[in-house]
């Protein structure tokens, strides 16, 4: 009788010092996940962040010039980033914090 069942995924071995083991079991059990589910999202999104690093992007002769402009003009000021900067710090403001 031949098995009809569907593979669920590969297998990948690994030896890991016992201290990067523990610090593994440490972080997932911190998630809520078992080892195996946060070893498989740490990768992928390791993964995902080296592709992502090394993706080339096409654009036109025109869009290059126009993109190298825009990124060439001087800045503006947004007034609600100059506004957040210009707020003193919770430490420095003292009493005013609290009215």
């Amino acid at each position: 009788m031949a098995a009809n069942t569907e593979r669920r995924g590969h297998f990948i071995s690994m030896r890991l010092p016992e201290a990067d083991v523990a610090m593994i079991d440490r972080a997932a059990n911190l998630r809520g996940r078992s080892r195996t589910d946060f070893v498989r999202e740490a990768a992928v999104r390791a993964a995902e962040d080296v592709l992502m690093e090394n993706r080339l992007i096409r654009m036109s002769a025109e869009g290059f010039a126009h993109f190298m402009s825009v990124l060439s003009a001087p800045a503006e000021p947004v007034a609600e980033i100059v506004e957040v900067v210009n707020r003193p710090a919770p430490w420095e403001a003292g009493d005013k914090a609290k009215t």
